[in-house]
């Protein structure tokens, strides 16, 4: 079985940082495209960047000079670095990604989700 763990949300004030990180766990072969997405309240789910397993980057205009995705393919594990946050960051953001298990063709996974709040 396959997990994506995601932690580091959090409350912050306007202008301030939070890193997000999502750990993929059990019988994994390989992982393909990770990402992160949102989801406001009343608001679709939207994607906030990816990244793909050899380092190319995608982001929302929204974010763009303010989000930077990375990952650590090694511990299989996906960043999400926020800087400049904003209320209208708030959301539950969750983590996405296209694994390959050992005993399966690739399946698309989420995590739980991580609450981030900006707000004074």
């Amino acid at each position: 079985q396959v997990q994506l763990v995601e932690s580091g949300g959090g409350w912050v004030q306007p202008g301030g940082s939070l890193r997000l990180s999502c750990a993929a766990s059990g019988s994994i072969f390989a992982i393909g495209t990770m990402a992160w997405y949102r989801q406001a309240p009343e608001k679709e789910r939207e994607l906030v960047a990816s990244i793909t397993s050899r380092g190319r980057t995608n982001s929302a205009d929204s974010v763009k000079g303010r989000f930077t995705i990375s990952r650590d393919n090694t511990k299989n594990t996906v960043y999400l670095q926020m800087n400049r946050l904003k209320p209208e960051d708030t959301a539950v953001y969750y983590c996405n990604a296209d694994v390959t298990p050992t005993y399966s063709g690739t399946i698309n996974y989420w995590g739980q989700g991580t609450q981030v709040t900006v707000s004074s």
